[in-house]
């Protein structure tokens, strides 16, 4: 090859390098172009999510009480929080609460959503007043929902189910006052409060799903249950392991419906891990063990979070 000719491609390709813009300036004039378009974001981020948080984690490791701070940083707090004897029979009652509501949530609201779905495609009279009817008790307030049903629940002879009992000659039932069934009772309003949530994912999932699918397992002679469980449940499960996220964290954090209905009794028959840390800082004026119940709440929403999102499908890159 002549040297002149090894010379001048050399300089095209100097020339040609000068002319791209380097990735470092790049990069950083892209960050100082978007900095003050995400600085508000960052902004609202850091005062009303970040600092919370931090505030909080500084709180469990103190004294501090609502009548005042009495002391310096302590790691005390911790075992003296984590060490009382009624905590373990309070994450019991939650365990059960949330359970229970997640798996009634979750069914209700998908066998809702295959009605309003199924109505829909037959044009049935009544599907958009069921699905708006399964709606109003998501936007009804959890303390406005508490009293609802605590006077459906009261059993005082004006209680609506007792009442509707007795019309039916049986016994009325201690709905509010027996140890053994007010669970069930507080269970039972929360579903009826969540179950709208679920049924709108559910809803949303149903819509999505390639109706090519369905006449595929007619063609192939499959029965409504079949088309159901190998058509139906395989294309739900990424929103059914979302929405079990979401109502387990709702769940966990749920106090306000409990409070009004139950205030956590009789006893400490009702009262979960979200009503029991409102009690000790507002009612106890404990705010460092209130700080502590509440990272316990943060690490149980987040190792059930991080749970359910490892059985999310993974995408394959191709």
């Amino acid at each position: 090859m002549p040297i002149a000719s090894t010379k001048t491609g050399s300089r095209d390709l100097a020339l040609a390098g000068a002319s791209l813009p380097q990735s470092g300036s790049g990069l950083g004039s892209e960050a100082a172009r978007l900095a003050p378009w995400l600085l508000p974001l960052i902004l609202v981020l850091g005062i009303f999510y970040l600092y919370p948080v931090f505030d909080v984690v500084r709180l469990a490791f103190t004294h501090a009480t609502l009548l005042g701070d009495t002391g310096g940083y302590t790691l005390s707090t911790f075992a003296q929080t984590l060490t009382r004897p009624e905590l373990l029979g309070i994450l019991w009652v939650t365990l059960v609460f949330t359970l229970s509501s997640v798996f009634a949530q979750q069914l209700l609201g998908l066998a809702v959503a295959l009605v309003v779905v199924r109505g829909e495609k037959r044009r049935l009279v009544g599907t958009t007043l069921l699905r708006t009817t399964a709606l109003i008790a998501w936007v009804v307030p959890g303390i406005a929902g508490g009293i609802i049903w605590k006077m459906l629940f009261n059993e005082a002879p004006f209680g609506g189910l007792n009442s509707l009992l007795r019309l039916m000659g049986m016994a009325p039932m201690q709905w509010l006052s027996d140890p053994d069934l007010v669970m069930w009772s507080v269970v039972m309003s929360n579903v009826w409060r969540g179950t709208a949530f679920s049924m709108v994912v559910m809803y949303a999932a149903l819509k999505a799903i390639d109706p090519v699918l369905y006449e595929a397992a007619s063609v192939d002679g499959a029965t409504a249950l079949q088309r159901l469980r190998h058509v139906t449940l395989p294309q739900l499960r990424p929103a059914i392991l979302v929405n079990m996220i979401l109502i387990t964290i709702q769940t966990l954090n749920t106090f306000d419906a409990i409070i009004s209905l139950t205030g956590g009794g009789p006893g400490r028959a009702t009262e979960v891990l979200s009503l029991y840390t409102f009690n000790t800082v507002f009612r106890n004026y404990d705010l460092a063990s209130g700080a502590v119940l509440s990272l316990v709440m943060l690490v149980i929403s987040l190792g059930l979070a991080l749970i359910y999102a490892s059985f999310l499908p993974k995408e394959t890159s191709r």
